[in-house]
């Protein structure tokens, strides 16, 4: 730090030379008038005394911490890289949602032209069945023809069974 040369309260401004343009302030009422010539650094910098026993102001200066700055650098690059990554995985959440619509609606219009199909074909065979349906009708009279056909076949063979077994009956008498 540079040290600041005492000089009487009188040459306070005038001249070349550091002055409370460089920091520097008076102590006291601020008009030149010290209590015993204390100098004061702005901004909170220490004082030092002199082998004459003048006490001398450092010059202000900020602490400067480089850490600080490169921190700072250091998180702004580490959050860009972070929300880029969220913001890039966001993206590729809809593109994924994006494809999976599309695939879903393929399959939807597949599905479609299934069910269509699947309806047209149906209304082919309910009109096959329509036309067949007077077959099935007479099938069905037909079925109940044999089945009372049988019954009569098994009626007369049970009659028949009877008048053989009177016949054998009558010649042996």
């Amino acid at each position: 730090m540079a040290e600041v040369e005492p000089r009487p309260l009188s040459d306070a401004g005038a001249g070349p030379g550091p002055g409370p343009a460089l920091g520097v302030a008076t102590a006291g009422n601020g008009h030149g008038h010290g209590d015993a010539g204390e100098q004061e650094v702005a901004g909170g910098g220490g004082k030092r005394t002199d082998d004459f026993g003048v006490e001398t102001a450092e010059e202000a200066t900020e602490p400067s911490e480089p850490d600080i700055n490169e921190l700072c650098k250091e998180m702004f690059t580490k959050m860009s890289v972070y929300l880029q990554g969220e913001l890039t995985a966001t993206c590729e959440d809809y593109k994924l949602l994006e494809n999976m619509n599309k695939v879903t609606g393929l399959k939807y219009l597949e599905m479609k032209e299934i069910a269509v199909n699947i309806n047209r074909n149906l209304k082919d065979l309910n009109q096959k069945y329509a036309s067949l349906q007077p077959y099935l009708d007479q099938i069905g009279q037909i079925e109940e023809q044999v089945a009372s056909l049988e019954q009569a076949a098994y009626r007369l063979d049970a009659y028949s069974k009877k008048l053989e077994a009177k016949f054998k009956k009558l010649e042996k008498r």
